[in-house]
């Protein structure tokens, strides 16, 4: 399938996980990529994996989605190379693990600030720069939904993803874009396993209930193509019905 020939996708944290799954099935279906990740050494050393797949050009760009101007410079720097950004995939997010009353604002200022604001950041500026038929597919999560101890700051986060993908529905549809959610469960991820709680035993995953980032990647291409052409402002679970269970 060539569903992204001659489009342009900018996936955040795709330096690993589900950021590098989904950077590599958009290249699959013709995508040039834009790997904004902190650490350009790392994407770097990845994007063999993504030619691999097929994408037909790859630019990676040094991106802490906590700072506007480095969020700005990645969106124009497309821009720049190849005249279009037509998908936004905003990807990275980070986690702490700490009691609510152990919590500090720094804490939670770092959290929000990569998890939310970076989301919101490249909705702007992408807003800003997108020409019609151009999207947005926030990557959230089942603990925007339904929680566990610990995790206050990014339950919070993936929550307002949720409401910031509704409101980038909303003011996008006049200007021709779209915005949705994804809402993945439990994803066969360092970021899965090496959290307190799993190690601990505190929250327990079936085995069954464990996806793969590829899942992920696979709901991205869906709703960033024109196959989701009427679908803006969703919110898609894909978490092997672990939600439905809880």
């Amino acid at each position: 399938m060539t569903r992204f020939q001659d489009r342009v996708a900018i996936v955040t944290g795709a330096g690993g996980g589900i950021g590098l799954a989904i950077a590599k099935r958009l290249g699959s279906e013709g995508a040039r990529i834009v790997m904004a990740d902190r650490s350009t050494d790392k994407a770097k050393a990845l994007t063999p994996e993504i030619e691999k797949e097929g994408a037909p050009d790859i630019w990676v760009s040094q991106c802490d989605v906590s700072i506007e101007e480095q969020v700005e410079a990645t969106v124009q720097g497309a821009m720049d190379r190849w005249g279009r950004v037509d998908l936004v995939v905003n990807n990275a997010g980070l986690m702490t693990f700490k009691a609510i009353e152990d919590l500090t604002t720094e804490d939670w200022n770092k959290v929000l600030g990569v998890d939310l604001l970076g989301a919101f950041y490249f909705t702007k500026h992408a807003f800003r720069r997108m020409k019609p038929g151009g999207n947005i597919v926030n990557i959230a999560s089942v603990h925007a939904v339904m929680t566990s101890p610990l995790v206050a700051p990014y339950a919070a986060a993936k929550a307002a993803v949720l409401s910031l993908t509704r409101t980038s529905s909303i003011e996008g549809k006049p200007k021709g874009f779209r915005a949705n959610a994804i809402l993945p469960g439990a994803i066969d991820t360092p970021m899965l396993w090496e959290n307190p709680n799993i190690k601990s035993g505190a929250e327990k995953i079936d085995k069954s209930d464990v996806g793969r980032p590829e899942d992920i990647a696979a709901a991205v291409a869906f709703l960033g193509s024109d196959d989701g052409a009427f679908v803006t402002g969703a919110a898609l679970d894909v978490d092997g019905g672990r939600l439905a269970k809880l």
